[in-house]
């Protein structure tokens, strides 16, 4: 299946869930925020939210330091 996150495209296994997308790009869930489609989620659900064919997330890592 395939989706695209920050307007690239990925291929994806199928009942893949955000969280498992994350992680696929080598990032701590806990760090990254996530749009899908044009809408915040929040980060309590990625563990919930299953990716479908043409999803677009856009991903921002969150960053400390000054």
């Amino acid at each position: 299946m395939r989706i695209f996150a920050n307007g690239s495209p990925y291929d994806v296994d199928a009942g893949a869930t955000v969280t498992d997308f994350i992680r696929s790009r080598a990032l701590d869930p806990r760090f990254v925020v996530v749009e899908r489609n044009g809408e915040p989620l929040e980060r309590e659900r990625y563990d919930d939210v299953h990716l479908g064919e043409g999803d677009r997330l856009e991903l921002v890592r969150a960053v400390a330091g000054g």
